[in-house]
C-alpha cells in the first residue's frame, strides 16, 4: 500500500531525480567524447550510477504515492555541456561535472533517503577530480611521472627553494625601501642604521610567526585528512578500494589491472593509507612540513635580504654608505631576479632587469617621500 503523498518530500525528490538523471546524461556524453578508452569506461562506469541513482529517486516518488509516468528529459545545461564535450574534448568540460558532483553530495548530506548513495557520489567526486587533473591525452607516461617527481615541483625541494628565494627578496626590498626612506630624511647616520636593523628584526620574525601560523594549520588539515581517510578505509574498506581502482583506471590502466592493483594495496592497512593519502589526497604522509622548520627558514631568509642594504651602514655614514647601500641591493635585486628564472623559465636578463627596476622604483619613492617628510620637520 502506497504512503500518504507527501509534498515537501515529493518536491525534493524530484529534484534529486531530475540532478541524477542530468548528472547520467553528462557523464555518457562525456564517454563519448573521450578518446581514452580507459577513461572513457571509467565515465560510463559514472553514468550507469547515475542512471541508477535516478531509479532510486523514482522509487521513493512511487512509495510516496507520486508514481514517475517516465524519467524525465535532460535538461538544456547537460545537453550544453555534452556539445561542449564533443567540440572541444571531454577535458574540458570535466572541471564543471566536479562542480556538479561536489553540489550533488552537499544536496544530500541532510537527506536521509540518500544515505545508501552517499558512497557512489564521494567515489564519484574523487574520480572526477582525478580526471580533471591527470596527465594530457598521448603524453608519454614516464615523462609524466618525471615531470611529477622533479625536484622543483616537490614539497621539500622546489617548494623550499621558492620560499626561500621570495623570502630573501621580501626582505631585501621592504628593508631597502625603509632604510632609504629614513636616509631621505637625513636624520643622521645612527638612527639609519637602527631604523634598518629595526626593520631587519620586525620583518624576520613577524615572517617568521606568520609561515610557523601557516604551517601549522595546513599540517593540522592534512593530518585531519589523513585520519578521515584512515576511518573511511576502517569502515568502508569495499569503497576505498573501488575508489583507488578508479583512480588507477584514470590514469590508464585497464579495469581488471587497476581492481588487481587496489586489492592487492589495500590488504595492508599501512600501505593502503599510504597509498589512499598519495593517490587521493595529493599528500605524502612523511613530509607534511615542519612549522618550526619553515619558521625558521623564513626567518633567516628574510634577515638576509634584509642586512644588505644595513651593511654600509655598519661601517660608515653619509652618502658613501647611501651609494653603497643602493649598489649592494641592486647587486642583490639582480641576483634574486635571476634565480627566479629557475622557476617562471624567462629570460635571466629580463627577470633581472625587472627586479632591479621595481626595487629601484619601491627605493627612490620612499627615499623622496622622506626627503619631504624630513624637510616638513626641519622648516
Amino acid at each position: 500500500m502506497a504512503k500518504r503523498n507527501n509534498r515537501p518530500e515529493v518536491e525534493r525528490y524530484r529534484g534529486h531525480l531530475k540532478s541524477e538523471v542530468d548528472a547520467a546524461a553528462l557523464y555518457h556524453a562525456l564517454s563519448e567524447a573521450e578518446r581514452d578508452s580507459n577513461r572513457a569506461t571509467v565515465l560510463r562506469q559514472l553514468a550507469e550510477t547515475e542512471a541508477r541513482h535516478a531509479e532510486h529517486w523514482a522509487e521513493r516518488l512511487r512509495e510516496l504515492g507520486s508514481p514517475v509516468a517516465e524519467m524525465p528529459k535532460p535538461g538544456l545545461y547537460p545537453r550544453m555541456l555534452g556539445f561542449l564535450a564533443r567540440r572541444f574534448g571531454a577535458r574540458a568540460v570535466l572541471p564543471v561535472a566536479r562542480a556538479m558532483e561536489l553540489r550533488g553530495g552537499d544536496e544530500y548530506v541532510n537527506e536521509p533517503a540518500a544515505a545508501s548513495l552517499m558512497a557512489d557520489e564521494r567515489t564519484h567526486a574523487r574520480a572526477v577530480v582525478e580526471m580533471s587533473r591527470g596527465p594530457s591525452e598521448g603524453q608519454d607516461n614516464v615523462s609524466a611521472i618525471l615531470g611529477r617527481e622533479r625536484w622543483h615541483k616537490s614539497r621539500d625541494g622546489g617548494g623550499s627553494l621558492r620560499a626561500a628565494i621570495f623570502g630573501v627578496n621580501d626582505g631585501l626590498v621592504s628593508n631597502l625601501s625603509l632604510v632609504m626612506g629614513v636616509a631621505g630624511a637625513n636624520p643622521g647616520n645612527r638612527y639609519v642604521l637602527l631604523s634598518g636593523i629595526a626593520g631587519l628584526l620586525a620583518g624576520s620574525f613577524s615572517m617568521a610567526a606568520g609561515e610557523y601560523v601557516s604551517m601549522s594549520a595546513q599540517r593540522e588539515l592534512f593530518e585531519r585528512q589523513i585520519a578521515l581517510e584512515k576511518d573511511e578505509l576502517e569502515t568502508n574498506p569495499e569503497e576505498e578500494r573501488e575508489e583507488l581502482a578508479l583512480i588507477y583506471q584514470t590514469k590508464g590502466l585497464p579495469r581488471a589491472e587497476a581492481v588487481a592493483l587496489a586489492t592487492r594495496l589495500t590488504r595492508d592497512p599501512r600501505v593502503a593509507l599510504d597509498t589512499l593519502a598519495r593517490e587521493e589526497l595529493g599528500l605524502d604522509p612523511n613530509t607534511l612540513g615542519s612549522p618550526w622548520a619553515a619558521a625558521l627558514s623564513s626567518f633567516i631568509m628574510f634577515a638576509v635580504g634584509a642586512i644588505l642594504p644595513v651593511l654600509p651602514f655598519l661601517v660608515g655614514g653619509g652618502t658613501g654608505a647611501l651609494v653603497m647601500s643602493a649598489l649592494l641591493s641592486a647587486l642583490g635585486l639582480i641576483v634574486v631576479g635571476a634565480a627566479l628564472t629557475l622557476f617562471t623559465g624567462r629570460n635571466p636578463l629580463f627577470s633581472a632587469a625587472r627586479m632591479l627596476a621595481i626595487g629601484a622604483l619601491a627605493a627612490t619613492v620612499t627615499y623622496f617621500v622622506g626627503k619631504l617628510i624630513g624637510v616638513s620637520i626641519a622648516g
